[in-house]
C-alpha cells in the first residue's frame, strides 16, 4: 500500500501503541516530552478532585463531583471529570485538570488505535496498564506539583464483572475490591461506603450509594462540591454493563441527588448502615 500523502512511517505496520507510534513520529507532540518548569506550579493550575466508583452483580459505576478549586478559590463548578476510555469502560480524574483531560484524551487515543489496528478491544488489564504508563510519563510534572492521579473501571468481558484500578503518581497499578475513592475526599466517600455499601446492590441502588458517598465527602471537605441545587448541578455517573457504557442523564441524576437531599433533611448524617439479621 502507497500514498503520495504521507510519509512511508504512516503506512507501516508494526505497533499497536499510539503514543509509542506518537514518540517514534512527532516525540514534542507528548506531554511527558516537554520541558519540565523549575518551582513549584501546583497552586497555578485548576485541580479535580473527588472520584468514587463501585462494584455491582453484572458492572460497575463511577461517579465524579462537579467542582475544580485552585488554592483556596472554586475555579470552575460544573467541571466534568469522568469520561468515557472506550465503549466498556471510563477513567475519572483527580489532580491537575489540564493535564488529566490531556493524558484521557491521549488514552482514548490509545485504545480507539488500538482497536483498529489488532481488530479487537484491549483486555482490562491492557487497558489499566496502559494508562499505568500515561501516568509513569508525567512523573516529572507530578514532581512539580502536576500530579495526576486517575482512577479507572470498566466492564471485563473475558471475567464477565466490574473491575477498578487505583494508581499513584509513579504509575503504580492496584486493583481495588468492590469499592474505591480517589480525590481530596476520599477519605470521606471511603468512610461512607463502608458503611452503605453491598455486594448484592442493583446497578441503581450502587448509584445511590455513590451519590450518598460523594455529598458525605462534600459535607466534610471543602474541595469537593455537592449538589447543587441552585444551579441544578450534579455529579457525573457512568455505569458500565455488558451491554456497555452509560452517562446517566442529568434528569436521572438529579432525580437521585434530590432524594439524598430530602433525605439529609431528616438524617443530616445519613441513612443507618444496614445490620445483619440477628445483630445486636
Amino acid at each position: 500500500m502507497t500514498d503520495p500523502r504521507l510519509p512511508a512511517a504512516f503506512l507501516q505496520p508494526g505497533t499497536s501503541s499510539f503514543s509509542d507510534f506518537l514518540a517514534a513520529q512527532a516525540p514534542d507532540l507528548l506531554p511527558s516530552r516537554r520541558a519540565v518548569p523549575q518551582g513549584h506550579a501546583g497552586d497555578l493550575a485548576p485541580h479535580g478532585t473527588t472520584i468514587v466508583a463501585a462494584t455491582f452483580p453484572g458492572g460497575v459505576v463511577m461517579a465524579g463531583d462537579r467542582r475544580a478549586t485552585m488554592g483556596n478559590i472554586i475555579a470552575q463548578r460544573d467541571i466534568e471529570k469522568v469520561f468515557p476510555a472506550d465503549e466498556f469502560s471510563a477513567v475519572g480524574i483527580a489532580g491537575t485538570a489540564g493535564l488529566a483531560v490531556e493524558m484521557v484524551r491521549l488514552f482514548q487515543t490509545e485504545l480507539e488505535h488500538y482497536e483498529k489496528i489488532e481488530g479487537s478491544t484491549l483486555s482490562m488489564d491492557g487497558k489499566s496498564n496502559r494508562l499505568a504508563a500515561l501516568i509513569r510519563s508525567n512523573l516529572g510534572m507530578a514532581m512539580q506539583g502536576l500530579a495526576v492521579v486517575p482512577l479507572f473501571a470498566g466492564y471485563d468481558l473475558n471475567h464477565g464483572q466490574g473491575r477498578i484500578f487505583s494508581y499513584d503518581v509513579t504509575g503504580g497499578r492496584y486493583e481495588e475490591t468492590a469499592f474505591h475513592s480517589v480525590g481530596s475526599g476520599s477519605l470521606f466517600a471511603r468512610g461512607s461506603l463502608k458503611k452503605l455499601y453491598r455486594d448484592d446492590f442493583s446497578a441503581d441502588q450502587t448509584v445511590q450509594a455513590v451519590v450518598e458517598a460523594l455529598y458525605d465527602a462534600a459535607d466534610d471537605d471543602s474541595a469537593t462540591g455537592g449538589p447543587d441545587i441552585t444551579r441544578r448541578i450534579f455529579p457525573v455517573v457512568q455505569v458500565m454493563t455488558a451491554d456497555g457504557g452509560r452517562r446517566l442523564a442529568d434528569d436521572e441524576v438529579a432525580t437521585i441527588a434530590d432524594r439524598v437531599i430530602a433525605g439529609r433533611m431528616t438524617r443530616p448524617d445519613g441513612p443507618t448502615a444496614p445490620l445483619e439479621q440477628g445483630a445486636r
